[in-house]
């Protein structure tokens, strides 16, 4: 064939590719919506639980992602398509025995396409977000504070039943978990000036408790605290008082001598009820840490992300094509497996940049997880190519003599 004739040929495969791509991915547009869900899970499971959303800044933003999307699925979708054309078209240059592999090149094409884009998405794309959007220590403590809130909260329900000797315990419980953490150090006051607790968040978290506690108390104790709970009340009303002021420091202190008070007006139970607040006082001073830990609050656009997303996961779906591809160059005479072993130092610099620029992180863990899987393919592709021309020189006929 001469090249013009290569050229009509390679137009009518790319004429069938783009034809396939666009009627699956009509196909798949029926299902965008849940398709785009499914592709930003690793995004929202990362964001912090309160600003687990994502923005579209223009009316048809959203329109955009959704035919980005079903645009994208056509050409996941149309993987075997595009294999069985490329296999075509270099299949003229093949011996007779290596045609019969059209079948293996595009059955374990599509498969290694999908193990990378799922390898991407399992594995890659839940690391990197972890690392862009929430800080470690942030997580830690987090996980932390919610077992104790929760514990606590039980802790103040079992007051509302007289069970006073279970709450205690339950605080004590709560308390121990929080003091023995990583995190520790930052509830007890031992951190930098980057991470001052607020006091305003502090104040209305012990106020909110101080509440519930004297709410508890009544309900446990009954017309017996009535009257010890009056002074209680009048210092709670001065704390939020101190509070509608900004004036945090007093609203604190107010709590604390509130506390002291409905301690003494429980009577034989004040030492539990001491423990069920002390508790509650680290519970608000970890709530405080942890915002000041998080003050800043990430605002992810829909198109942004499912760009990001979508060339990792092509990225690579190709990256675990680079074996077969590698093999058919072989086969067609492109590509030398000595070749391939002289500049291997080379390639893994190569494949090391190319890991650099696709990661979005600047972490040693993402990149990684990026490179490793470059040059394992690599090194499988240089196997494959050797392999190929192995089985050629054993096949081919011997030199006539003389």
């Amino acid at each position: 064939m001469s090249l013009a004739e290569h050229l009509v040929e390679l137009r009518s495969r790319m004429l069938r590719i783009t034809i396939s791509v666009f009627v699956l991915g009509g196909a798949a547009l029926v299902f965008a919506k849940e398709l785009y869900g499914l592709l930003m899970r690793p995004v929202l499971v990362a964001l912090p639980p309160e600003s687990a959303a994502l923005v579209y800044t223009s009316a048809i933003e959203e329109i955009n992602v959704y035919m980005k999307v079903g645009l994208y699925a056509g050409i996941f979708l149309t993987t075997p398509v595009i294999l069985w054309q490329i296999w075509g078209f270099v299949a003229p240059g093949l011996y007779q025995d290596e045609k019969k592999l059209a079948g293996p090149f595009i059955i374990f094409g599509t498969v290694a396409f999908v193990a990378g884009a799922t390898f991407c998405y399992l594995v890659l794309l839940p690391q990197m977000f972890q690392f862009l959007l929430r800080e470690e220590s942030a997580i830690i403590l987090e996980g932390r504070m919610n077992a104790a809130r929760m514990r606590a909260d039980d802790s103040v329900r079992l007051l509302r039943f007289g069970d006073h000797g279970r709450a205690a315990e339950l605080a004590r419980k709560a308390g121990q978990a929080l003091e023995d953490s990583s995190e520790g150090k930052v509830l007890q006051g031992q951190f930098g000036t980057s991470l001052l607790p607020r006091r305003s968040t502090e104040a209305k978290e012990r106020l909110q408790a101080l509440g519930l506690l004297i709410d508890a108390l009544r309900m446990g104790q009954g017309e017996a605290v009535v009257e010890g709970l009056r002074p209680v009340m009048d210092k709670r009303l001065a704390a939020v008082e101190a509070y509608a002021t900004r004036d945090y420091d007093t609203a604190i202190g107010l709590s604390d001598e509130a506390a002291a008070l409905l301690a003494t007006a429980s009577g034989d139970w004040s030492a539990d009820v001491n423990d069920v607040w002390g508790v509650q006082r680290l519970v608000s001073l970890g709530q405080a840490t942890y915002e000041s830990q998080n003050w800043t609050r990430p605002m992810l656009s829909m198109s942004e992300q499912l760009t990001l997303v979508l060339v990792l996961e092509l990225a690579f779906g190709v990256i675990f094509e680079l074996p077969l591809v590698m093999m058919v160059l072989g086969m067609v005479g492109l590509v030398k497996s000595r070749w391939l072993f002289k500049y291997q130092r080379h390639a893994f610099v190569v494949c090391l940049i190319a890991a650099a620029i696709i990661t979005p992180t600047g972490d040693a863990v993402n990149l990684a997880l990026m490179a490793g899987p470059m040059l394992a393919c690599y090194e499988l592709g240089v196997l494959l190519v050797w392999i190929v021309e192995k089985r050629r020189a054993s096949a081919a006929p011997p030199p006539a003599e003389g």
